[in-house]
């Protein structure tokens, strides 16, 4: 009889190490397949479409990253106020023209505008034309350990047909980088105003280019294919061979701290290839999740 118990026990254990689930190293979404739904309930005109963070199934996994997905403004419609004491977000103008809504201030934004929205400032969008507006919402937790200093008074907002594009040192020519939003201690970035975002950067892959698999051990980085296809690196790494899968538009992929992280552009004529990329940096271990 004690045989059998202890049998029993040991297939039990073995079952509940099968049911047991791994974190994920990376993520993968296809943006047009998600679902929407409505903001809030007082702004029946605003619809959020999560991609990864909150109101995506795996948001546990995510450290420095709160939300990261797709806002649609209906036609003179618009979206309820938000105020984050630790958090920062950044904006960017999928589609459309609409009005940002920065404390008491009023200020347009058209396809392809950026702008970065500290801690402390209540904000929120509203679209006055005939057609829907798109917006790439992305927001970063700020640990305790950070001070967060006064915001500044009006938003800064630059479109990315006024950004420069250029290579960065330490990376293939086959890439072309333009860089939006960086921290508030650096001076190359179109809006150096960030705590915990280390990078949010537009590549423009030749046909052919690549930006090589690499890693970033304190950080975690999302990518969003917006037009072109290709080969995204997401993990492995094991004996110097990295995942390899098809990307196209719309994808989009979350990479975890120490995870590989790369892309290879089509090598065809004329083929392509454009990606928006954020980085930031995660909290360390004293700091409470």
């Amino acid at each position: 009889m004690v045989k059998i118990l202890l049998l029993l026990l040991l297939v039990a254990s073995d079952l509940m190490a099968q049911d047991r689930k791994i974190d994920p190293t990376w993520l993968h979404r296809y943006v047009p397949r998600l679902s929407e739904h409505v903001a809030a309930p007082e702004s029946r005109s605003c619809r959020y479409k999560p991609i990864f963070g909150e109101g995506d199934a795996e948001n546990r996994i995510l450290r420095s990253v709160t939300r990261f997905g797709e806002v649609t403004v209906d036609a003179r419609g618009s979206c309820q106020g938000a105020l984050y004491d630790r958090e920062e977000e950044i904006y960017f103008v999928l589609e459309g023209n609409g009005i940002l809504h920065y404390g008491e201030q009023a200020h347009e934004i058209r396809g392809d505008d950026f702008t970065y929205l500290p801690p402390g400032v209540k904000h929120s969008i509203e679209n006055r034309s005939q057609k829907a507006m798109r917006v790439l919402r992305m927001a970063f937790r700020i640990p305790p350990s950070i001070s967060i200093g006064t915001p500044s008074p009006q938003p800064k907002i630059v479109n990315l047909d006024d950004v420069k594009e250029e290579t960065v040192e330490g990376h293939p020519t086959s890439v072309l980088y333009k860089l939006l939003v960086g921290p508030r201690s650096g001076r190359r970035d179109a809006i150096d105003e960030a705590y915990v975002v280390t990078s949010l950067f537009w590549m423009n892959f030749a046909p052919g280019g690549t930006n090589f698999p690499h890693h970033h051990e304190t950080a975690e980085e999302i990518y969003l294919v917006l037009e072109g296809q290709g080969e995204m690196v997401a993990g492995s790494g094991v004996d110097g061979v990295e995942g390899r899968y098809p990307a196209k538009a719309g994808d989009a992929y979350y990479f975890r701290p120490n995870c590989t992280v790369g892309f290879y552009n089509q090598n065809k004529p004329g083929a392509k290839a454009y990606i928006l990329a954020v980085r930031s940096r995660i909290p360390p271990p004293e700091d409470a999740d």
